[in-house]
Parts: C-alpha cells; structure tokens; sequence
C-alpha cells in the first residue's frame, strides 16, 4: 500500500503548471519547489501548494515581501512558454 501523504512534498505535474496563470492578473507564475508555491509577480501573492494541487484562489493565498517578490533563483513555472509576458 502507497501513501501519498509521506514526509516530502509531493510532485506537481509539470504539463499543469505550464497551464496555469494567476486568477488575479491572468499572469504567468513561477514555481518554488523550496517553498510548495506558485509566485505572481504581477499581483504579488504566492499561492500554496498542498499534496501536489496548487490551491489558484486569492484568498488563501500569501502576500509576498520586498525580499521574496523577484528572487534571481526561480524559474517560470512551466519551465518555458509560448507566451510573452514583457520580460
């Protein structure tokens, strides 16, 4: 028997983070693997991500300092994308 619920952080898959955009900005987000979070920039607000399943909705999700707004570390979320967002 196979538990989902073990000690690391469960995967998402990657085809739905290169679909998902911020329900505030409609903005590309970035993944955080550190922290379980997809990051809009745009809107500011880091949404958690629980057991694999990004929660998309505003109120639950966490408004980003100065500090943590554009780390140089992080990656788009999808990894690439057949969008331009004006970077």
């Amino acid at each position: 028997m196979s538990d989902t619920k073990t000690g690391s952080a469960a995967k998402v898959d990657p085809k739905l983070l290169e679909i998902l955009v911020c329900p505030l900005t409609k903005g590309l987000l970035r993944y955080d693997a550190a922290a379980q979070e997809l990051i809009s920039d745009q809107a500011g607000l880091a949404y958690p991500i629980r057991d694999g399943i990004p929660i998309m909705l505003v109120d639950e999700a966490r408004t980003l300092d100065a500090d943590t707004a554009h780390p140089t570390h992080s990656h788009p979320a999808g990894g690439h994308s057949s969008k331009t967002a004006g970077h």
